[in-house]
């Protein structure tokens, strides 16, 4: 199991979720418009505006406020234009870190990041330094609540997932990415509620983190990355067993 999901699992469960919701509204307009701009503003035709907007309605931002960021990708409103960029490092360990964001200024989100990766003991690295060592996915969360393994495994694999993760309080169903909306589509057509889905990054191999300041110190600079104002994902290889998981969240 990820140890970088179980963190967030946490996380969700500690309320950090909802004390950032007005950095998540952030980004996810933000990716909105990215999308828009260079697919179009039809998401039937544009596979990426469908996942950026479908995160939007589940974070439960309003209809409104998504058709404006349509339309300001799109040209047919005025608005910042941010592109995406990636950055990629090392957390103490020699854990892989990932870092994708929005900007609209490449120089100065760059240098702020780098900031960030020394203050935490990292090490800022080159394009093409860890990207390697992860492979896109897509991911949809289903509530054990909503259905039971079999029944979610059952539907799943049969519309073209990979595999199911038990996450504690979710299931996490991993698709190929081109089969993410197929695979939520007929979850939900089985009248299973999905909490939520998105394209992600998955580590190809990880590093375990068994002593409780190894992860702490990681985690720092994880939460760091997460809290600057343009990164919209963190992705890292770490993997923490749960017992140091639960030391590290008391």
């Amino acid at each position: 199991m990820s140890g970088h999901s179980k963190w967030h699992s946490i996380k969700h469960k500690k309320g950090a979720a909802d004390a950032a919701r007005g950095k998540l509204f952030a980004v996810l307009i933000r990716q909105i418009e990215v999308a828009a701009r260079s697919g179009g503003g039809d998401p039937e035709s544009n596979a990426t505006l469908r996942t950026m907007v479908q995160k939007a309605r589940d974070a439960s931002v309003p209809v409104d406020t998504i058709q404006r960021a349509i339309k300001r990708g799109t040209g047919e409103e005025e608005g910042v234009v941010y592109e995406p960029v990636s950055y990629e490092g090392y957390a103490p360990h020699g854990v892989a870190v990932f870092v994708q964001a929005l900007t609209d200024n490449r120089n100065r989100t760059g240098a702020e990041i780098k900031n960030i990766f020394s203050r935490n003991g990292g090490n800022f690295a080159e394009p093409g330094a860890v990207a390697w060592q992860f492979e896109r996915r897509g991911e949809v969360m289903v509530e054990k609540s909503a259905a039971g393994e079999d029944d979610l495994m059952l539907v799943a694999a049969d519309a073209g997932a990979d595999d199911i993760v038990d996450l504690g309080d979710v299931w996490q169903v991993t698709t190929p990415p081109t089969e993410l909306h197929h695979v939520r589509t007929a979850i939900e057509a089985a009248s299973i509620a999905v909490k939520e889905s998105d394209l992600t990054m998955v580590p190809t191999t990880t590093v375990e983190l068994a002593e409780e300041s190894a992860a702490k110190s990681v985690l720092r600079l994880v939460d760091a990355l997460e809290d600057h104002d343009d990164v919209e994902a963190v992705y890292a290889n770490f993997d923490i067993p749960e017992s140091v998981l639960e030391a590290v969240n008391a």
